[in-house]
């Protein structure tokens, strides 16, 4: 796989039928290893060792209604009180970010009303913050640890 723009974490790979899988601490399952999967993967790690956020707050792939449709998101994390801390979309290296991701991002957001959203191929990463008084959002250098 590629390398990507996050620290090196530890991996566990397992190689079944000549498919090689990843091990997902939040799923707690190998998942078949994709480019977006492999971004996915370094992003989690990214939260967990990086911005110290604990892993009973992070959600991965997990289906959510936006306008009557069925879509899924990347990953999301919690606040302690069940308010949506942050919201990553996840594409492979391969995919240039762009517009359209921003506004994937900002229509999943109408449901899910984060502070924070990620938007990462795994080489560009973007943060912003919402500001949900004047219904646009801020970049940002990084997003902010974990704080209790």
């Amino acid at each position: 796989m590629q390398e990507l723009h996050f620290p090196k974490f530890p991996f566990r790979f397992k190689n079944s039928e000549n498919k090689i899988s990843i091990f997902d601490c939040i799923r707690k399952k190998f998942v078949i290893l994709q480019p977006e999967e492999w971004v996915r993967q370094h992003c989690v790690q990214y939260l967990i060792l990086e911005k110290k956020y604990p892993i009973s707050l992070i959600n991965v792939e997990k289906e959510l209604k936006v306008n009557d449709l069925k879509k899924r998101y990347d990953i999301v994390v919690f606040n302690p009180d069940g308010s949506i801390h942050l919201i990553v979309e996840c594409k492979a290296p391969q995919i240039h970010i762009n517009q359209d991701t921003f506004d994937q991002i900002a229509r999943y957001n109408l449901t899910l009303n984060a502070t924070y959203l990620m938007v990462t191929n795994g080489l560009n990463h973007y943060y912003c913050q919402m500001d949900f008084k004047n219904e646009r959002y801020q970049f940002l250098k990084d997003i902010p640890e974990y704080s209790k």
